[in-house]
């Protein structure tokens, strides 16, 4: 049996590198050129916002296709706009998936029961209209907040497994407040942070594909590489979205331990340093898509000499 995680291998292999691009627009780094022309056609509105995270998305796509195969647009920098600014999420979904690109929706899901089931469908599945049914958003994967127990994932699970899609569970997450719950420990019942893991293989043990990964993998963050170190060793079925490289502080040395001995099982993701590499010196506002280019072969070269 096949699942979205041999795709991703292969996706991978293809690229040969498991870096990933995060595309989190934000308004005050948009170059001006972009906010000038949607200004020009769209006025001051939340759908000219919109057009110029599109026109922003598409020039880094552009410039980083043959670099990397996997990309991770995060849902608050559009939701953030409503209506408007969720078109331009879908149609940066469509113009990834147009280049065939492995596309994982950063969202976070988090509910129960018939809720956490409602947002499987719209994120991962189908959605029912009056005749037929049809997907929404057409993403690969999608992060889920695990927090609330297995009735919060299993949902996402079953979704997956329908629509050979996949999901990340937060487990051990790469900002520094992280430690006030997940590294609770609990005498002999462990620490929260494998709880969760345990709670992941317990919901998605019987999905593993022909790579031996489950539908469902976790997010475990490069700033804390020791106690990725002892995730990896105890769930080598587990695949990671690993975030937290570039910006937050992680270097490539720390994401080695997040990775199984044959080099696979984890997917290493960076968004400000790549996207707004421009900022740094060197660079005009004009060279944006360019300096994206150089970021992400950068990470490329750091990840693989770690590999």
């Amino acid at each position: 049996m096949r699942n979205i995680f041999d795709d991703v291998l292969c996706k991978i292999n293809e690229f040969r590198t498991p870096c990933c691009i995060g595309l989190d627009p934000d308004l005050k780094y948009i170059p001006d050129s972009l906010k000038g022309i949607a200004l020009a056609n769209h006025g001051n509105t939340r759908k000219g916002v919109a057009s110029a995270f599109f026109e922003f998305n598409k020039a880094i796509i552009d410039a980083t296709a043959d670099i990397v195969g996997i990309y991770k647009p995060q849902m608050a920098f559009y939701e953030k706009y409503g209506p408007d600014g969720i078109q331009a999420f879908m149609d940066t979904v469509s113009y990834l998936k147009r280049k065939g690109k492995i596309v994982i929706e950063d969202a976070k899901r988090n509910d129960v029961g018939n809720t956490a089931a409602a947002y499987a469908d719209s994120h991962l599945g189908v959605v029912d209209l009056f005749t037929t049914a049809e997907p929404v958003y057409n993403v690969d994967l999608l992060t889920v907040n695990g927090y609330l127990g297995s009735d919060g994932i299993k949902p996402f699970v079953e979704s997956a497994q329908k629509h050979s899609k996949g999901l990340f569970v937060l487990s051990k997450t790469s900002n520094p407040s992280s430690v006030e719950f997940q590294d609770i420990a609990h005498g002999e019942y462990g620490i929260n942070y494998m709880l969760m893991m345990d709670l992941i293989r317990k919901c998605a043990a019987e999905t593993k594909g022909a790579s031996g990964y489950m539908v469902a993998g976790a997010v475990v963050g490069t700033t804390f590489p020791s106690d990725a170190s002892v995730i990896r060793k105890k769930f080598p079925d587990c695949f990671f979205l690993v975030p937290g490289f570039g910006a937050q502080g992680g270097k490539a040395d720390d994401v080695a331990s997040c990775f199984n001995s044959n080099g696979e099982g984890a997917i290493i993701s960076s968004s400000r340093q790549i996207t707004y590499a421009y900022l740094q010196a060197g660079y005009t506002v004009y060279d944006f898509a360019e300096a994206a280019r150089n970021a992400a072969i950068q990470m490329v070269k750091e990840i693989s000499a770690v590999l």
